[in-house]
């Protein structure tokens, strides 16, 4: 895995303010807050200086937030050109940026190879044209379609953003989503669930009662049925659910906000694999799970649950648990008894 220093331009060269958005709320920026090179320069050289280990890692820095080709070209320029030194020194490796899908074209895809820019995530969100629409994503999903395409074919790294619990969204039409992306072969996925944030048009939405955010028990279902297709495909989800922090915290309204989402997903992932592979154990019968020993508090599940279901379904005695630092991560290994 990279080392990845961030870098925040929230909501800039966003042309539309999408109904669940409140970037400055995530980010904890002020819409004043105009990044500039002397910025970048100084993120990025901190974030250096504070993790020597990174010689031995690749160090991608990363721009978050915001429509980063929706800036002016001369912004651009200006932001990705404080890198520059530090890729000429070889103290970062990859550029990385994050764009709406209707603000691709094959110009822009020039100007960023020419950059130095490896990596680009579209935020995607859905590819249900009633879903985007209710949610003022102003494109389409076949403008999505083919910017993943002219990624693909001109040679960058392509990342996917969904979101799970959008207005109109239904599961079936996030599994369609789903299944089209993967048809798209991204390199990478994120999965974010909608939270109702304050001031963003879903928070008026929501205090009238027009909009009901997903629970956090269907979020992470929603989540991890979406994974294991991806998994299955052999797409990566490289994150799921917003990074915690305080401003997100004290914003937020209503909806499936965990600090540890995306644990919480890979231990019902793992949890179902476990009742898989012990429905075929007899009763009285003993077998032996082996699972990596940086799972077990995943294995387990936050305050036990998954012991708990276990225990419930008349599963939990027929195990023996043990780690093995080699076993692939977020699996579970069954060998019988002699």
């Amino acid at each position: 895995m990279p080392f990845i220093i961030p870098v925040f331009i929230p909501h800039q060269g966003c042309p539309h303010c999408c109904i669940f958005c409140n970037q400055h709320h995530i980010s904890g920026h002020g819409s004043e807050h105009r990044v500039s090179a002397r910025d970048v320069k100084t993120v990025v050289q901190t974030w250096l200086d504070r993790s020597p280990h990174t010689r031995k890692k690749e160090v991608q820095v990363a721009f978050y937030g915001g429509s980063f080709t929706g800036l002016a070209l001369s912004r651009q320029e200006e932001l990705l050109d404080a890198v520059a030194p530090f890729i000429r020194q070889g103290a970062v490796h990859t550029l990385r940026l994050s764009t709406r899908p209707d603000y691709i074209d094959s110009g822009t895809l020039d100007f960023l190879r020419g950059k130095g820019v490896s990596i680009v995530e579209l935020g995607v969100q859905s590819l249900d044209n009633r879903v985007l629409e209710a949610s003022n994503r102003g494109h389409t999903a076949k403008q999505s379609i083919e910017a993943v395409r002219q990624l693909k074919e001109g040679g960058f790294r392509a990342g996917v953003q969904l979101m799970l619990g959008l207005p109109r969204q239904t599961t079936r039409s996030l599994m369609k989503t789903v299944r089209q992306v993967a048809g798209l072969q991204p390199d990478f996925v994120r999965i974010y669930p909608v939270l109702v944030l304050r001031g963003s048009g879903l928070a008026g939405l929501y205090e009238q009662g027009g909009f009901r955010p997903l629970t956090l028990g269907g979020a992470v279902a929603m989540a991890a049925r979406s994974k294991r297709y991806f998994d299955d495909c052999g797409i990566r989800v490289v994150r799921m659910g917003l990074q915690p922090g305080p401003e997100l915290e004290q914003n937020l309204l209503a909806g499936p906000y965990h600090p540890a989402f995306g644990e919480m997903v890979c231990s019902r992932l793992m949890f179902q694999q476990t009742r898989r592979l012990l429905a075929g154990v007899r009763e009285k019968n003993r077998v032996t799970l082996t699972i990596n020993e940086k799972d077990q508090s995943m294995f387990r599940g936050i305050k036990s649950v998954n012991m708990k279901r276990l225990a419930g379904l008349d599963l939990a005695d027929r195990f023996i648990l043990q780690t093995d630092a080699s076993q692939p991560r977020h699996s579970v290994r069954m060998t019988p008894e002699p």
